[in-house]
């Protein structure tokens, strides 16, 4: 009888350990951000930071929060929508609030038209979106400081390097 116990023991304990699962655990598997570089329109090698900028979200929360607000940037990552193909920013050089609160900067605004492709991670992580087919439309207007942008990397996978620049 004991035999049988100790066997139907081990049995029990061979059938649980066999029918656990291990645990998934989610390590970078995050929608990339859009790497976005500003240059000089003067010398297009030399990077040059935005004074005192300020980027929007057009169609959601205003302030962007992946990157420091009104600070001088020459480099910046944003996040496109995942819901949409098209994210409007306003990109504000020289931000700054006036007596009344009112933003008295120069803004000009940027829509990013994409493909958005899923891309499955794994069972703990889920899908990430990534963007294919990006491309830029700078709104022109009579205080334009954005001259340029050119479209590096039209597949947003990774962040290591820009997938646009700005040339101001």
């Amino acid at each position: 009888m004991k035999k049988i116990s100790i066997a139907f023991f081990i049995t029990l304990t061979i059938i649980f350990i066999g029918s656990c699962e291990k645990d998934d655990i989610c390590i970078n598997a995050n929608t990339p951000l859009l790497v976005i570089t500003f240059y000089d329109i003067n010398n297009t090698t030399i990077v040059k930071a935005v004074p005192s900028l300020r980027v929007g979200g057009i169609g959601h929360e205003f302030t962007v929060n992946t990157i420091a607000d009104r600070t001088n940037l020459d480099s910046i990552g944003l996040p496109l929508k995942t819901n949409d193909v098209t994210t409007s920013f306003a990109f504000i050089k020289d931000s700054e609030d006036n007596d009344d609160d009112l933003e008295i900067g120069n803004a000009d605004v940027i829509t990013f038209n994409y493909k958005i492709i899923e891309d499955f991670k794994s069972r703990a992580c889920g899908f990430v979106a990534n963007y294919g087919n990006l491309t830029a439309t700078l709104t022109s207007d009579a205080d334009q400081w954005i001259q340029d942008i050119i479209i590096t990397d039209t597949l947003v996978k990774n962040q290591a390097a820009a997938h646009v620049k700005i040339y101001h």
